[in-house]
């Protein structure tokens, strides 16, 4: 996986996209610039990585499970307190 090249589980529990090449990605950090969490758009997904580790493997949503994650936690329902 060190090439950069990730498949994913799926988030809703679809079949997996085919593998996409991640090594070229543009990696993006939160609104502040700064933070753990980095998103990259790639060939119609929406890849997610730990910035502090980006050799770890990937998360890649569809669109779909994108907007359904985001919604989800504007809404609250990851918070941990």
């Amino acid at each position: 996986m060190a090439d950069g090249t990730i498949a994913r589980q799926a988030f809703t529990g679809a079949e997996p996209p085919p593998e996409i090449d991640l090594s070229g990605a543009d990696w993006r950090s939160g609104s502040q610039g700064v933070g753990d969490v980095q998103i990259a758009f790639v060939e119609g997904f929406i890849a997610m990585r730990n910035g502090r580790r980006p050799e770890v493997p990937s998360i890649v949503f569809t669109p779909a499970e994108w907007r359904a994650f985001v919604v989800n936690a504007r809404d609250g329902e990851f918070d941990l307190t």
